[in-house]
């Protein structure tokens, strides 16, 4: 398995924004984690990176990789090498006074010991596979130059140059147009089947997932409310929130007025209530919800959707 991840846990100060994570993922697999925003998609990709020192976060729980239980230190060795990272905003992980296709170059340097000139080839190489024109003046442009969706492209660039097994991409697409989204969402999708990779692809946007996802983890308000596999989540949602998600995706024909959406919103982590913590919201909850968690599983719920017959 090349991550595995259980009881996973963020503690920030005296508050634990995330509790009782878990799931798996192996080479050429694609698992989407989904949730609204608040839920804690990003911090699960920073305490998977071992980065939750930048927020002050200790972790709990246990992260694997490649069958190896790894420490901060181990992740921090693992970090670009063999674990790369794709942000949500490519103008934050650029640096706006270097040429695009240097801060691709001196990743492959760093990481894989390449001279210049390979380096400069390699930029190259990734940058043509990832559908940029006239790559070679392209590299040698700013990021103020250049298009968002040509920007994500770079820092997809970026994260592949070390010839990582693993990628987190926390909501790669949300900044851009959706002509592009499903561009960007297409080249992720073909990178993990071709070169063997494994992506966790974090985002809200259930349509997307259902596009490009194998397996399915949906989050809320720090924990799992349910983990399956992508075909069996659409059709058959056991907790209900991941179908009052799903029932949020727009879909041709749709009468005017008729989407909907999620009454009320998701507690702070000060206001998490007792019980199951989506009971303030579920039509299905009763005094058993309000009092007691629900028990954890493929779907952690007292009172489950059924499973159609027929």
């Amino acid at each position: 398995m090349l991550l595995s991840v259980e009881n996973l846990g963020v503690k920030i100060g005296a508050v634990q924004p995330l509790e009782g994570i878990g799931f798996a993922l192996d080479r050429g697999e694609i698992l989407g984690l989904v949730g609204e925003s608040g839920s804690g998609k990003s911090l699960t990709a920073l305490a998977c990176m071992g980065l939750l020192g930048l927020i002050g976060g200790q972790r709990l729980g246990t992260v694997a990789f490649d069958g190896v239980v790894q420490d901060e230190a181990g992740l921090a060795r693992l970090r670009g090498r063999k674990i790369a990272l794709i942000t949500q905003n490519p103008m934050t992980a650029l640096d706006p006074v270097q040429r695009v296709g240097e801060q691709i170059a001196v990743v492959a340097r760093l990481h894989l010991g390449t001279t210049p000139a390979a380096a400069r080839a390699r930029t190259l190489d990734l940058m043509t596979q990832l559908r940029i024109p006239e790559a070679a003046a392209v590299a040698d442009s700013y990021p103020h130059q250049l298009s968002g969706g040509m920007k994500q492209r770079i820092v997809i660039a970026m994260a592949l140059a070390g010839e990582p097994e693993l990628i987190i991409a926390d909501e790669p697409t949300t900044a851009l147009d959706v002509t592009v989204q499903a561009q960007i969402v297409q080249i992720l999708g073909q990178l993990v089947r071709q070169r063997g990779l494994g992506l966790v692809l974090i985002t809200h946007d259930m349509g997307v997932v259902a596009q490009v996802c194998d397996r399915v983890a949906v989050l809320y308000a720090g924990r799992l409310a349910e983990t399956r596999e992508v075909g069996d989540l659409f059709s058959a949602p056991r907790h209900p929130y991941s179908a009052a998600l799903i029932a949020c995706i727009p879909r041709e024909g749709m009468a005017p007025g008729s989407l909907t959406g999620i009454p009320g919103a998701v507690p702070s982590v000060a206001l998490y209530p007792p019980g199951c913590r989506f009971h303030p919201r579920c039509p299905r909850a009763d005094a058993l919800c309000a009092t007691t968690p629900p028990p954890q599983g493929a779907f952690a719920c007292h009172h489950p959707l059924e499973v159609p017959h027929g």
